[in-house]
């Protein structure tokens, strides 16, 4: 890895809005499944994830054989997983509440489950059973009624066994086996086999990124995703071996995903550079995390450890690690990230996996003003408003004045016509 001497300079972040042929095949694929349904979602299937299919839903049968095929072992991880997950969501739980003032009048908050929600889970040769949990289990906990699950098949039309019992142990059996933009549009629109919902959430590649963001407004979404990436702030006690192991394992993702080390001891940034290059010989997914380890890995030296903490605040990362002698200590200068790994045990796979917290976080800077996903994606609230005759004699008058500074007459006379006949 890339050591260098930060010397006060700006971090830069990183934004990928995709280039106009992508946003155009998007749109493009996206206008395709608004006219054309089902017909359209069965090509771009067999096209891009190589199946051909006869229906787009799992069936109880397959879900009944996920069960059959899959390591017990692994069935009762996916359920602690599933406990821990929805435990800590548990405590996200806001309630509706109502306040009465001196003059009678009644102010309030109705918090209201959305009706239906959609959970995109990036899929093909890969499974992750994980990120089903983690877009459901949210969902369910703030008591959203319908939830579908999308995500692309095998291409021998099948979905991984762990994928359809991690959506079953969350309660979701409506799935659906459809990939990359064109689930989106299925999503949003509706087709003749897939309902429409009122909000899409969960990761997926630049093509699901870019569709999520043309059909904002008509649906809702949780984020606009981009590559997976990890900060590590590491003092001189923290171990070589354990950091580079940490960044490879978000290097591992994809070969736009981000490595970064922030360390105030040469020593460190050193040895550490080393032992990734090391640990990168013996990797099964060397040639993808070599890749972005080249593109966007980098070790930067400090001087001090508040220069670090403004060099982090600056990236405002995904993930976060604090790995050093006294890390709460460190906790209270960080403003911006997805998530914070406090202490040399807690490595940032905890996180994605068992832990509980949500690991669908913001990227590309974005924590500066975007949180986890969690109950609050899966609720709306709804203002109430009742006043009292002595509250509308007592701020009436107050209240047409206001609308006329504004310039809003019928405002200003929907006010005082109560004040005359009451």
């Amino acid at each position: 890895m890339k050591v260098r001497t930060l010397n006060g300079e700006k971090i830069r972040r990183r934004l990928d809005h995709g280039t106009d042929e992508q946003r155009k095949t998007v749109q493009s694929i996206l206008e395709r499944v608004k006219n054309e349904g089902d017909e359209v979602l069965f090509e771009l299937t067999e096209k891009f994830d190589g199946a051909k299919l006869d229906t787009l839903k799992v069936s109880e049968k397959e879900i009944e054989q996920a069960y059959h095929s899959l390591d017990e072992d692994m069935i009762e991880i996916i359920r602690e997983a599933a406990e821990n997950i929805r435990v800590y969501h548990e405590k996200q739980i806001q309630q509706s509440w109502m306040m009465t003032k001196e003059d009678g009048s009644v102010l309030g908050q109705k918090v209201t489950p959305l009706d239906s929600v959609g959970v995109y889970v990036p899929g093909g040769t890969a499974e992750y059973p994980s990120s089903v949990l983690m877009g459901i289990l949210p969902a369910k906990v703030a008591g959203v009624e319908r939830i579908a699950l999308i995500s692309p098949p095998r291409p021998d039309g099948s979905m991984p066994a762990s994928v359809l019992v991690a959506a079953n142990e969350g309660g979701v059996t409506e799935i659906y086996k459809v990939g990359g933009a064109q689930a989106i549009g299925a999503f949003a629109y509706g087709t003749e086999s897939i309902p429409p919902v009122d909000k899409i959430v969960g990761p997926g590649n630049i093509y699901v990124a870019l569709a999520k963001r043309e059909v904002f407004g008509l649906v809702g979404i949780d984020m606009i995703a981009g590559p997976s990436e990890i900060v590590i702030y590491a003092d001189e006690t923290a171990d070589p071996v354990l950091l580079a192991a940490d960044l490879l394992s978000q290097a591992e993702h994809d070969q736009l995903a981000s490595a970064v080390l922030v360390t105030i001891s040469p020593k460190v940034a050193k040895e550490t550079s080393k032992e990734v290059i090391r640990q990168l010989e013996c990797l099964p997914r060397k040639e993808i995390a070599e890749a972005s380890v080249i593109s966007n890995g980098v070790i930067y030296v400090v001087t001090t450890e508040d220069e670090a903490m403004d060099a982090i605040n600056e990236l405002a990362p995904e993930h976060l690690e604090l790995v050093a002698d006294e890390p709460f200590e460190l906790l209270g200068k960080i403003k911006h990230a997805g998530a914070v790994f406090i202490g040399k045990n807690s490595a940032e796979p905890i996180g994605d996996y068992f832990a509980g917290p949500n690991h669908v976080l913001p990227t590309s800077g974005t924590a500066r003003f975007s949180s986890p996903l969690g109950i609050d994606d899966f609720i709306k609230k709804t203002s109430v408003i009742y006043y009292s005759t002595d509250a509308l004699y007592d701020n009436g008058r107050k209240i047409s004045k206001l609308a006329r500074l504004e310039g809003l007459e019928a405002h200003a006379r929907a006010i005082d016509k109560r004040l005359e006949d009451n």
